[in-house]
């Protein structure tokens, strides 16, 4: 544990609890955090929005990049192996990409760098690994360990987010006083299974294993399939969680932070799912998500689904990216909503990656960003 320094004061015109019941009508509160929403905090109250800047010049910005037009650039979503889709962001904890896979995969794939986080934005199909066969469909988790052999047969063109924990593994969040079967029970994570399915894709044909190990492809031929397995005991496997299964953490008093909506933990980087709810209807709780400075951690957003209340022109298939350093929070417009209260349930689904490192963004990204995203912010 940090021995932060800490002591909580006040000073002027403040609210008692955060997120909720302010002082004065039109004022906007800022949170001020440290180690994402786990450190020293203070919420600072402000007669303007923390977000009403005019001009920005350099190359910190918040960034929008559309991934929906990945397939008219030159950086293809469309290819043969999951290592060959475009890079969008990166550190040396962490790799995010997106693939189209449109057509059963020839070679199996093998990450050797870390574990591999699938989430299927769009598109269902066959997953065939080590462990077994699952059927996969749009809204799934797909957890695959560190150097399992998998290969993806779909029946319908998937899109598929991945996320890679580069020398690390994936976790599930500690979920303290709430216990271990909230937002969603261990139950409800399903396992490859060595059904008819799987063992009658067994065969003696020549087959190839595409290998990853420090970012480079390596090519191992058999004379024979590898997925060969007739049956497994253990703890470790492959699994799947839908975000269908997630029942959020609520108060109808208080704004949670998205800490709240944790899905899966690294060493330097978590994964969160932001799913359906029902929106605070305490009178004079904050009713969409709160400015903050979230200096320790970069955050990217990635929108799945539904209609996105914090955002104003974003649609599924875009990615938001707000690096350390700044003020963000919702734009104005959805701002104005949540203070009239105009809707009472939220339905976007949106996968959040938090990283603790600096994110670089490739060539991919910037082909489809929106340079304009900068002033959305600006009061219409």
């Amino acid at each position: 544990m940090r021995n932060w320094v800490r002591f909580p004061t006040a000073q002027g015109t403040h609210s008692r609890q955060a997120h909720a019941d302010f002082p004065e009508e039109g004022i906007y509160e800022r949170e001020l955090g440290r180690n994402g929403f786990f450190g020293p905090a203070t919420h600072m109250h402000h007669k303007h929005a923390p977000t009403g800047w005019t001009e920005w010049e350099g190359p910190l910005r918040p960034r929008a990049f559309d991934l929906n037009q990945l397939a008219s650039t030159d950086h293809k979503p469309d290819c043969d192996s999951p290592f060959n889709a475009p890079l969008i962001l990166s550190n040396a904890h962490c790799q995010y990409r997106l693939w189209h896979c449109n057509k059963a995969m020839t070679k199996l794939a093998r990450n050797a760098d870390g574990d591999e986080l699938l989430f299927i934005h769009e598109g269902e199909g066959e997953l065939f690994c080590d462990y077994g066969h699952l059927h996969v469909r749009d809204g799934d988790y797909v957890v695959i360990p560190r150097s399992t052999m998998w290969r993806l047969v779909p029946s319908t063109a998937m899109q598929v987010l991945m996320i890679e924990a580069t020398n690390d593994a994936y976790q599930l969040p500690e979920k303290g006083m709430v216990g271990g079967h909230a937002i969603f029970d261990p139950a409800v994570l399903d396992t490859p299974q060595i059904n008819d399915v799987f063992l009658d894709q067994q065969d003696e044909n020549r087959w190839q294993v595409e290998v990853k190990r420090h970012q480079q492809c390596s090519l191992i031929t058999y004379p024979y399939n590898p997925l060969d397995a007739i049956g497994w005991h253990g703890d470790l496997s492959v699994v799947r969680l839908n975000w269908r299964d997630i029942r959020p953490l609520m108060s109808h008093r208080y704004h949670l932070p998205p800490s709240a909506h944790t899905t899966f933990v690294a060493a330097r980087f978590v994964v969160c799912t932001f799913v359906p709810r029902p929106i605070e209807s305490d009178p004079g709780a904050l009713k969409v998500p709160f400015y903050h400075n979230n200096d320790d951690y970069d955050e990217v957003l990635f929108y799945h689904a539904g209609d996105f209340f914090s955002r104003d022109n974003i649609e599924k298939g875009m990615v938001t990216f707000h690096p350390a350093g700044f003020t963000h929070g919702p734009h104005p417009k959805a701002f104005a909503a949540g203070r009239a209260h105009k809707k009472t349930f939220t339905d976007e689904v949106a996968v959040m990656l938090d990283t603790r490192d600096a994110l670089t963004a490739g060539p991919a990204a910037y082909a489809v960003e929106n340079p304009e995203y900068v002033y959305s912010w600006r009061e219409k």
